[in-house]
């Protein structure tokens, strides 16, 4: 039954990533970059910028939740997880080097993407009798559009996609990665998955019953040090390394236009299948196009609204031109890429083990768990939200149930089929969000304009 179900869900999973999807996914980063004047590139300097100087300040303007550098510090931990280890690991050995090639340039139109989407759920945000303030894809297209049933549909669809996603390819799949890591420190046994479900099962609870501001404290304070400790120990084999740094970009960028025909995990690896892993990666990891993130920079307090959404390009840059290159070059100048495995945790942890011995695997073992829980720990904001729209605020206690029972099981189970499972729901997510950006792109074309109007206009008058 698990082979015929793997079997369907890796069929779904190549449809959703083909060719139309792909056109789809680039075209939207494109079409925005276009209309934003290359947003991304311009205004990079004043997102880190604004960024920065949230970082020092004691507190936000405007009205919402929660401070709007925590609002990034959430969405960072949300998309930092197992896809930068792990699934960037497996995006080489399914797919070559050439692989990192196309997540990068996905993540470069998604830079505009991840703005957008910011941006609308801003524009549409709403308070729940609760005063929460909620926000999303099925916000956008409830509020926005005018064929209510349809939107209702869209809507209710994106929010089932998006609790499916939390439970699974940010909640399972992240802890069965963990399980995995410790296994593998501790040399197995059969009791430590039902250890690490428990202790899940506690640390889950503890956090999420203390809502989405409990959630941003914990997170803003994991989410550097998860990164220190991951780019610092990464830094130090890279420079053990360095001479081999070179030849291993320009591997990459070659390999994404001639394809792989060496021997191990990569034989025969074409040009469409590193475009394909490689996008499908990218949007696991940096999540530019799913419409995810959107839902907790919605409950941020800020005084103009797209202001936020400057953010979103300073997190998709950090996730993968950073976390995610980084993998990357250790696993290539590690020379462990084309061994034939295709375990993404095994070729991260030989990597790691191979340039620091012991201490490799354990730094890797602290990462993955770091990485894991506060994906696991972000990503219930958005099913929260999700659930939330679908049942009613009075209902989430029943979805903080579920996250906890749910998560902690995903240490019991196959990871393939959860790894099928997350690309599946990843991509069904992204067909609503998409659509929702075609349909009010200009929306977000005028905000914007208006915007960096009185933003650029303040600046000169400060100097």
């Amino acid at each position: 039954m698990e082979a015929v179900i793997g079997k369907i869900l890796g069929e779904l999973g190549t449809f959703l990533f083909g060719p139309i999807m792909l056109v789809v996914f680039f075209g939207v980063g494109l079409y925005f970059t276009i209309r934003l004047r290359g947003i991304q590139f311009t205004r990079f300097g004043t997102a880190f910028r604004e960024v920065v100087w949230n970082v020092e300040k004691k507190s936000d303007d405007g009205i919402g939740q929660i401070r709007s550098y925590k609002a990034l510090a959430t969405a960072l931990s949300s998309c930092v997880g197992n896809g930068n280890i792990v699934g960037v690991a497996y995006a080489i050995a399914v797919g070559g080097p050439g692989a990192i090639f196309w997540m990068w340039i996905a993540a470069l139109g998604g830079m505009a993407t991840k703005f957008a989407e910011i941006a609308l759920a801003m524009h549409y945000r709403v308070q729940d009798e609760e005063g929460n303030f909620r926000g999303g894809v099925m916000y956008i297209l409830t509020q926005g559009m005018k064929q209510k049933t349809i939107a209702r549909i869209l809507g209710g669809a994106f929010a089932v996609f998006t609790v499916f996603v939390s439970f699974i390819s940010c909640g399972a799949l992240q802890v069965n990665t963990i399980g995995s890591a410790v296994s593998g420190l501790a040399g197995g046994g059969t009791a430590i998955p039902w250890v690490i479900a428990v202790l899940i099962l506690g640390i889950d609870g503890l956090v999420i019953f203390g809502g989405v501001k409990k959630i941003s404290d914990v997170t803003t304070y994991l989410t550097p040090i998860m990164a220190i400790i991951y780019l610092g120990f990464g830094l130090v084999i890279l420079i053990m390394n360095i001479a081999l740094i070179p030849q291993a970009l320009w591997f990459i960028v070659k390999s994404a236009f001639t394809g792989d025909a060496v021997i191990g995990g990569v034989a025969g690896a074409t040009m469409g299948v590193a475009i394909r892993r490689g996008v499908q990666r990218g949007v696991f990891s940096n999540e530019a196009g799913t419409g995810s993130s959107a839902m907790v920079h919605a409950t941020a307090k800020v005084d103009v609204p797209v202001k936020q959404a400057l953010y979103g390009i300073i997190e998709v840059f950090f996730d993968t031109f950073v976390i995610c290159t980084f993998t990357a070059l250790i696993i290539m100048v590690s020379g462990v890429w084309n061994s034939g495995v295709t375990d993404g945790t095994v070729l991260a942890s030989t990597a790691f083990q191979q340039n620091l011995g012991g201490l490799g695997q354990i730094v890797l073992v602290v990462s993955l768990i770091l990485f894991c829980l506060s994906t696991v720990l972000g990503w219930y904001t958005y099913g929260e939200s999700a659930f939330a729209f679908l049942f009613g605020v009075h209902k989430v206690k029943i979805y903080r149930v579920l996250h906890m029972v749910i998560c902690a099981l995903g240490a019991l189970i196959s990871v393939q089929l959860l790894w099928d499972a997350a690309d599946v729901c990843n991509g069904l997510m992204a067909i609503p969000n998409l659509f929702s950006l075609i349909l009010f792109g200009s929306v977000v074309v005028k905000d914007t304009k208006d915007f960096f109007a009185a933003y650029d206009k303040a600046r000169i008058e400060e100097t």
